[in-house]
């Protein structure tokens, strides 16, 4: 599976200059170059457009369109409906009770709520990802550094990183696979061969394998369900543990 994330790096590539493009060239409205946009709390918007702003959706607003900006955050506030919601440079923050579909950054951390719904997948390449409880993804969620966090949520598929720490607690559910790929052609040197720590704790669940396309540090609750370990390290590498936390 060599390449498979420098693949989706350089679609991510392709994507930023095209939003670039997209966004320099069809001015529109609720487009902006240089200012932040918002979304006031209950009011219905067709999309929201920047380049170098952050975008905020307020309390039950409705947006029928993306929400994409590249050097920005986007703030989705609770009860909001979104489509995509995309940037380059900057984070993605849906409170909980959100709608939306896809959620990607490059460079950046994607924080969901509770009780959230996510009608497609969750992508970053530098940052984290953090899905709370209740919350729902309907695809898969990946990147290449930084920490995920499934507490209580509930993947429809994969769960992929290189280097990221993993942690998928309290009754969180993937109902793919969770796979640590490998970390040849990312031009890391041996000073930077820490291990990635991939938890698994009290009643959650892998309902596909866990891949490993690296060694890691992998730690299996006594009470955790996984459709078994396979690539560099079998079930018998996993430490058990019983408590909350290994």
């Amino acid at each position: 599976m060599q390449g498979s994330k420098e693949m989706k790096f350089l679609t991510k590539t392709t994507f930023t200059i095209g939003l670039l493009v997209m966004l320099l060239t069809v001015p529109a409205f609720g487009a902006s170059i240089n200012k932040s946009i918002k979304v006031g709390a209950g009011e219905e918007s067709s999309g929201a457009t920047s380049v170098n702003g952050s975008i905020s959706v307020g309390e039950n607003a409705v947006v029928t369109g993306s929400v994409n900006t590249v050097n920005g955050s986007i703030r989705v506030d609770s009860g909001a409906t979104i489509e995509d919601a995309s940037t380059v440079n900057g984070g993605v923050r849906l409170a909980d009770n959100v709608k939306a579909n896809d959620l990607s950054t490059v460079n950046g951390a994607v924080k969901v709520g509770e009780s959230a719904t996510v009608d497609g997948e969750i992508e970053a390449v530098n940052g984290s990802i953090n899905v709370r409880k209740g919350s729902s993804v309907s695809d898969g969620v990946s990147n290449v550094n930084g920490h995920i966090e499934l507490i209580g949520a509930e993947i429809g598929a994969d769960v992929t990183t290189v280097t990221g720490d993993v942690d998928v607690v309290e009754g969180a559910v993937i109902k793919g696979n969770l796979i640590v790929e490998e970390r040849g052609g990312w031009g890391w040197g041996k000073s930077n061969q820490r291990k990635p720590r991939i938890v698994i704790g009290p009643g959650s669940s892998v309902k596909g394998v866990i891949r490993l396309e690296q060694e890691v540090e992998l730690f299996i609750s006594e009470t955790a369900e996984v459709g078994g370990v396979e690539g560099k390290m079998t079930m018998a590498d996993a430490v058990r543990f019983s408590g909350d936390r290994p």
